[in-house]
């Protein structure tokens, strides 16, 4: 057993943890999802609390300077800040998983993303500190992005490696509960707090709540992960070369093209993710409608979310999780040409635009995570599926805002249709070439 452990990338704090954990402990995959479910939605509640206070707060308190509609531009600008800086903290904490163990790692990462959002909660106002305070808020949003290059720990690997082959679909997308589980608490903290103080309180003061309550989520899912991937089964796994980490340029050198597919794979869903997130809302509070309105129908569009994502794992098991993908992505397409006009014709039309997104986002997101990540080899499978994934959110997601906001202002909403139906084709093209280069090479 020393000669085992030695062979790891583990330091001795984590060979204790897995003794200790050692003693009648079985990793089941009940135990693994339940880590993975609080340790993705820790994750979206961070990253909701900064989008939702980007249309709400930020533009008011931090860019009081500009126009609402400019101010708002400039905060969707700092929200992309976060997916700049988090390929740069991957390729770091890919190096301290090599060096020092993945709960070294995960430790480090999830205390810098849950402090550099508490931080934000001390934010001074431009009136009280200038330019300072752009600054700060830029810094603190980097910070985020950064940790958030570390938060892969592995558990949705360690969860598909369990799965039955009849139930990967249905595996797939347990991962992705924690997008609308996030969003959902963080919706209702914000509506809460609109619904319970005045508009002068809440700017004032009421808005840095729920980034106090961020990194006690944080802490509680650090330990939830934690428990999990110190571990015996996680020991196995490292040992059958499952789970470990292989340095980035090496993942590239050898299985690059399919990095890129698989980056490329969900941006429909990764598009979608934010045209019915954070868009719509800044839309329709810059256009006059009441904040907490529309944050009702953004919680009835979580839950219909969560029950979308949950259809798509078995929709996947019988059909298969590409054919899901592709019909997704046409589905988006069409969705595409007619729905972003719908948020210009009042509560009907922001009802429909929301309910049928939420639906076709739960039923694409719930199958985008690592579409085409059996493709790697699985000596690379660990690093590849947590590379995939930071390249797609910034490729598919991080400038969507900005981007559709800009647009809309500039050529009307029928121009974030344009946007979205460029995500539909860049996914089915993945997928297609996927397929047959799969098919040349068998």
């Amino acid at each position: 057993m020393v000669a085992t452990l030695s062979s790891t990338n583990s330091t001795s704090l984590e060979r204790d943890a897995r003794l200790i954990n050692a003693r009648g402990h079985e990793v089941r995959p009940a135990d693994i999802a339940v880590g993975v479910i609080i340790g993705r939605a820790s994750e979206f509640f961070d990253f909701f609390v900064y989008a939702i206070a980007s249309v709400l707060v930020f533009p008011s308190v931090i860019f009081s300077f500009a126009d609402p509609l400019t101010g708002t531009l400039y905060s969707f600008a700092m929200f992309a800040l976060a997916f700049v800086a988090r390929p740069f903290g991957a390729l770091l904490f890919v190096w301290l998983d090599r060096k020092h163990g993945r709960g070294v790692k995960l430790t480090i990462a999830m205390f810098l993303l849950g402090g550099s959002t508490a931080a934000m909660a001390f934010l001074p106002g431009y009136a009280q500190a200038g330019s300072l305070a752009v600054l700060l808020l830029a810094l603190f949003r980097l910070g985020q992005g950064f940790a958030q290059g570390g938060t892969w720990d592995g558990l949705p690997s360690l969860l598909a490696l369990n799965a039955p082959a009849s139930k990967r679909g249905f595996y797939a997308m347990i991962p992705q509960l924690g997008a609308p589980i996030g969003l959902f608490v963080a919706v209702a903290v914000f509506a809460f707090l609109l619904t319970a103080l005045s508009p002068a309180d809440f700017l004032d003061w009421g808005w840095r709540y729920p980034f106090f309550v961020a990194f006690v989520i944080n802490v509680v899912a650090l330990f939830a992960r934690l428990r999990l991937i110190s571990t015996p089964e996680f020991e196995r796994l490292f040992e059958s070369q499952e789970l470990q980490p292989t340095p980035v340029g090496e993942l590239f050198r050898e299985e690059g093209r399919t990095v890129i597919l698989g980056a490329f794979a969900p941006l429909a869903s990764f598009a979608l993710f934010h045209l019915v997130t954070v868009f719509p809302l800044s839309w329709v509070v810059l256009h006059g409608a009441p904040a907490v309105d529309f944050l009702t129908i953004e919680l009835v569009g979580a839950v219909v979310g969560l029950l979308a994502v949950v259809a798509s794992g078995y929709i996947a098991d019988a059909i298969g999780r590409r054919t899901l993908l592709g019909v997704s992505a046409v589905l988006i397409g069409a969705y595409s040409g007619f729905a972003p006009q719908l948020l210009a014709h009042g509560p009907a039309g922001e009802w429909t635009y929301m309910v049928l997104g939420f639906i076709l986002l739960g039923l694409s997101f719930g199958q985008s995570s690592g579409a085409v990540n059996s493709s790697f080899s699985a000596k690379r499978r660990y690093t590849g599926a947590g590379t995939t994934a930071t390249a797609s959110w910034f490729i598919g997601a991080g400038f969507a805002p900005l981007a559709a906001l800009f647009l809309a202002s500039q050529f009307g909403l029928i121009a974030v249709g344009g946007y979205l139906l460029s995500g539909a084709v860049c996914t089915l093209a993945a997928l297609g070439l996927n397929r047959e280069l799969g098919r040349k090479e068998s």
